[in-house]
């Protein structure tokens, strides 16, 4: 994710005249449909959507046009709102950003705090790779189950806690269970509850399979079979994990679409969730043990320098997905792009968009 990073602040910094900005981000579309791009792309400014627009198809195998309306899975981009959910549990005194993990959840890597997991600083092992060597594929498995088989086979930790940043979805897995420890509620209600229904999110939530199949908006990942045709990416072997893991909560599976993630977006530059001095500690590049910065706060990279001022970031991929969300938060400029056939020329938009913002 660092390189685009990059690619950002080089675009960025290329002076182009005015006129010529929207032209840019209407070439690169333009060029993003000739080779098959399918998603969607929201750019705006000063709480005022510029730009929005729909390309490519719902579902391939029917022929449905995608719509700028239209749900996406968000993957990792996920991870916000589960750190969310944290900070709204420290404003409402039911835990501490420094507090152990051990106070909250039995595991056999000791020394880890709240704050280690939302940075991924942790050190903690990829739960994936253990469910995969030993779990029941013919069963769906959530939180507990990842906490028991972590406790059962314990796989060496990645390095102590603080020492370095290793991008981890174990982390994000535990702070879910956190919530539900501190509260004693479900993640999903609570999520709704706090955060989604507040916010007017109508489109937002965490859903089952059987939920997002009854959905008739759910723009459906794809990936491109053995032909070269865009097929559904749930009928490769490589997606499976998506159903047996099906009830894990924390690193993914909430779903949303663009004008959701756009009011998301806004609602964080007030204190409608958690006070606008939590949000600067979530925005805050975590401190490593050797004195250096780590560049990922509370659910969002962190880049202090760009072409309009602080930038904040988030990426998801799933199978068949990919998704992003920039904000320039001194100049409230925001990116969104949500894609569902796996493109390439989702990071082109990006750079496209950027060079877009300026005077429309």
């Amino acid at each position: 994710m660092n390189k685009y990073l990059s690619l950002l602040l080089l675009f960025g910094f290329i002076q182009i005249p005015l006129f010529a900005q929207q032209k840019i981000l209407k070439e690169a579309i333009e060029r993003a449909e000739r080779e098959d791009f399918s998603g969607v792309i929201l750019v705006a400014e000063d709480d005022k959507i510029l730009f929005e627009e729909a390309m490519g198809m719902r579902t391939y195998e029917n022929r449905a046009l995608l719509h700028e309306y239209d749900i996406f899975e968000l993957a990792s981009l996920s991870k916000q709102f589960t750190a969310m959910m944290i900070m709204m549990c420290k404003e409402k005194g039911l835990l501490g950003f420094d507090d152990q993990l051990s106070k909250y959840i039995e595991t056999p890597y000791p020394g880890i705090s709240i704050r280690n997991l939302l940075t991924h600083t942790s050190g903690l092992p990829d739960y994936q790779a253990i469910m995969d060597e030993h779990w029941d594929k013919n069963k769906v498995a959530g939180n507990p189950d990842i906490l028991e088989y972590l406790r059962e086979y314990a796989p060496v930790k990645s390095f102590d806690p603080g020492d370095k940043y290793e991008y981890s979805n174990t982390g994000y897995v535990l702070l879910a269970s956190v919530v539900e420890k501190v509260t004693g509620e479900d993640f999903v209600d609570l999520m709704r509850e706090w955060i989604f229904r507040p916010l007017g999110m109508k489109n937002t939530a965490i859903r089952s399979l059987e939920e997002k199949a009854s959905v008739k908006d759910f723009a459906a990942g794809h990936l491109k079979d053995e032909n070269g045709n865009y097929v559904n990416a749930n009928t490769f072997h490589s997606s499976d994990y998506t159903i047996w893991l099906g009830n894990r909560k924390g690193p993914g599976r909430v779903s949303s679409n663009a004008e959701d993630l756009y009011k998301w977006d806004q609602a964080l530059y007030t204190d409608k969730l958690v006070s606008k001095e939590t949000m600067e500690e979530a925005y805050t590049a975590f401190k490593l043990n050797d004195g250096t910065r780590s560049y990922y706060g509370f659910g969002w990279e962190i880049k202090p320098q760009s072409p309009f001022g602080k930038m904040v970031m988030h990426t998801g991929s799933n199978p068949g997905y990919s998704t992003i969300i920039v904000r320039y938060l001194e100049e409230n400029k925001t990116i969104i792009i949500l894609n569902n056939n796996a493109h390439p020329d989702m990071m082109r938009l990006v750079e496209a968009a950027t060079l877009s913002l300026g005077k429309w």
